[in-house]
């Protein structure tokens, strides 16, 4: 089992630093590094790609903080109506993803009216290529802030109860949940573990997702393939994980990630019956 442990934070003076905001920071960084990289390889303007990156990051922030407020924290609200302008709380990644994609649309209508559907496709290609290393940075970012505790576990990967804190720290999700009577008797407790969500996507990503990007990259892909590959390849095992989640808000049994995930597993199928229809049309 990984063992559990608290944040790190570097204090300079007033200022406190998190693990998880800088890696978050380098997730961004390193993805925009590769992206451009492929971009140049593709034979793609790569100032387009930046301007792609710049106009994702606010509208991304604001969907993530968005989609999270009124999805998973509806009450929270009610109670703290100024919870809406504090963009730094509460962040949900599907909502982080729909708000990015929209920054680069109005990117391309506003700024870029004269790129034709083909060279969008292209440039939104290149983005969901390194999507699934910048995305794992940032899941690894989750790993070290226990973002997304699941329920208690035996499995090998979850992170381990042996630690007092890690004890409290489940307990106070399962209470906030109101089901703290769920949780096993303390002797038991204690060589148990807890699914840690972001651990296991990082995992995915890196070692599942990754390789079979790389593998499929051997030869030329049509437009929106690699768009499409990804939110068939993520969303499905995004949607099981959330079923081992505790505390999450949930609607007709689902979490508001499900829903998410069905929605882009749906876009992700459409794709690929488009590329098909493109395919057919071109060799008759």
């Amino acid at each position: 089992m990984i063992p559990f442990f608290e944040q790190p934070v570097l204090r300079l003076g007033p200022v406190s630093i998190y693990a998880f905001g800088v890696l978050l920071a380098s997730a961004m960084l390193i993805g925009l590094h590769l992206a451009q990289r492929r971009a140049r390889r593709q034979g793609l303007d790569p100032d387009i790609t930046s301007d792609m990156f710049v106009w994702a990051l606010p509208f991304g922030l604001a969907g993530a903080h968005l989609y999270a407020v009124f999805a998973y924290f509806p009450s929270r609200l009610a109670e703290d109506p100024w919870l809406l302008l504090r963009f730094w709380e509460e962040l949900s990644s599907f909502g982080g993803m729909a708000g990015g994609l929209l920054g680069i649309l109005v990117y391309f209508r506003w700024r870029r009216p004269e790129l034709s559907p083909s060279r969008r496709w292209a440039q939104l290609d290149v983005v969901a290529f390194v999507l699934p290393v910048s995305w794992a940075v940032g899941r690894f970012g989750c790993f070290f802030a226990h973002d997304h505790p699941g329920g208690v576990t035996t499995f090998f990967l979850g992170r381990s109860l042996n630690d007092p804190a890690a004890r409290g720290f489940i307990a106070q999700i399962y209470a906030a949940a109101g089901r703290a009577a769920e949780l096993p008797i303390p002797s038991e407790l204690v060589e148990m573990a807890f699914h840690d969500l972001g651990w296991y996507e990082f995992l995915y990503l890196l070692f599942i997702v990754v390789p079979i990007f790389l593998w499929l990259d051997r030869k030329p892909r049509p437009r929106r393939f690699w768009v499409a590959a990804f939110l068939l390849l993520y969303t499905p095992v995004r949607f099981a994980f959330d079923f081992l989640r505790v505390s999450d808000a949930r609607y007709a049994g689902l979490t508001p990630g499900q829903y998410a995930a069905l929605a882009g597993f749906v876009a992700g199928l459409g794709l690929l019956a488009s590329m098909r229809r493109v395919c057919s049309l071109r060799s008759g």
